[in-house]
């Protein structure tokens, strides 16, 4: 079991200022065994219900005799499987005194989690959980962390054929068991179809023209797609940063695979050196370090941009809080240097600061306000 000691400590300083806290992320992403870590950390009480267990289904029977009289931390795994629950959590968060808090765990986005927004408003924070992350593993393990994605059983396989068959086993309970329960917008088929020809289009432009007449359907469906699949936290949508500049700038948004171990074995590629000979190797490497910038930089979706203009300038990454203005350029040179398109960046976003996010080892500055980072060390940078 690896310790993820960060998450551990920001779920317990949420439970002190809300009665409820939702911890959520992509099935099979170790949210049963941070809960765990989290009820051993909390030094109070605690009672555990697992949603797909038909024994504690039936203790639940009557969630309100079942609940009210627990005091403590009270863990609902799986929570989207009983929207029912919501209204009964609601009048107990109201309760004087707290006598009971709540960390209740789902496998799909709060959006998708309709019912928590509307009956928990007020009363609910939510704490994404996605796979390991470079600083939970290692810097030795970079490599491997690439190649096999944060699900922490496909990290910890003990060969890199395990890895890929577990893998393949998690795409397909998701498109045979859990996309239709959670209301998945197609069949199955249709699902791992558009989800195989997403890992073509991984760190590109989203065009849903060119995706729709490959369905056969409307560029309307084939966006829905898209965001079911953004709301069970298989893709990441990047969405474009424009202004009043004076150029014309890119408005359609990027689409990223948020774990890269799913992209491979969407892709087949099954070892590290049929990554390092893949087209799509690069593609690869930018989604990957951008996972890892935007987990330690804590920001929220809202926070988060690509910029490009039509006439190929461009920044992969661009988080807005406040007045703040970061970039990140990902190269996969271990020794970039200042680029023309770094330049105008900085120019006409006027950036607080830029990383250029890099494979080597060495930091180093590459002009004012730009320093390049090894991505083994931008927890330590964040």
């Amino acid at each position: 079991m690896i310790r993820r000691p960060r998450h551990v400590e920001e779920i317990l300083r949420r439970l002190k200022r809300t009665p409820v806290v939702g911890m959520v992320g992509p099935r099979q992403a170790g949210k049963t065994t941070l809960a765990g870590q989290v009820a051993v950390a909390a030094r109070t009480p605690v009672h555990r219900f697992d949603l797909e267990d038909s024994r504690d289904l039936d203790r639940l029977a009557d969630p309100m005799a079942a609940l009210e009289p627990l005091r403590g931390l009270v863990i609902l795994d799986e929570v989207q499987h009983r929207p029912d629950l919501f209204p009964t959590l609601r009048v107990l968060a109201d309760r004087r005194g707290t006598p009971a808090r709540f960390l209740i765990l789902g496998s799909a986005s709060p959006g998708l989690l309709r019912q928590s927004s509307e009956s928990l408003a007020g009363r609910i924070a939510y704490h994404e959980l996605g796979g390991l992350e470079l600083t939970e593993v290692g810097p030795g393990n970079l490599d491997k962390l690439w190649l096999r994605g944060g699900f922490p059983r496909s990290f910890l396989a003990r060969s890199e054929s395990q890895s890929f068959e577990w893998r393949r086993w998690l795409v397909r309970s998701y498109l045979e068991r859990d996309m239709p329960l959670l209301g998945a917008p197609a069949a199955s088929e249709t699902m791992r179809r558009f989800w195989t020809m997403l890992a073509h289009v991984h760190g590109n432009v989203w065009n849903a023209s060119e995706l729709a007449r490959s369905f056969g359907v409307s560029d309307k469906t084939v966006r829905g797609y898209l965001d079911f699949l953004a709301s069970t936290y298989m893709v990441r949508i990047l969405p474009p940063w424009h202004e009043n500049l004076g150029k014309r700038q890119v408005k359609s948004p990027k689409v990223f695979f948020r774990d890269c171990g799913l992209l491979h074995v969407l892709s087949d590629i099954r070892t590290h050196q049929a990554l390092l000979d893949h087209p799509r190797c690069g593609a690869s490497w930018e989604g990957f370090a951008i996972e890892e910038v935007l987990r330690h930089s804590r920001t929220s979706p809202e926070e988060c941009y690509f910029w490009a203009t039509h006439r190929g300038t461009e920044l992969d990454l661009l988080i807005v809080r406040g007045r703040q203005r970061l970039g990140f350029e990902v190269k996969r040179s271990p020794s970039p240097g200042l680029t023309p398109s770094m330049r105008i960046a900085l120019t006409d976003l006027k950036l607080s600061r830029l990383i250029v996010v890099h494979s080597g080892t060495k930091r180093y500055p590459l002009g004012r306000l730009v320093e390049a980072v090894p991505l083994k060390d931008i927890g330590k940078t964040l």
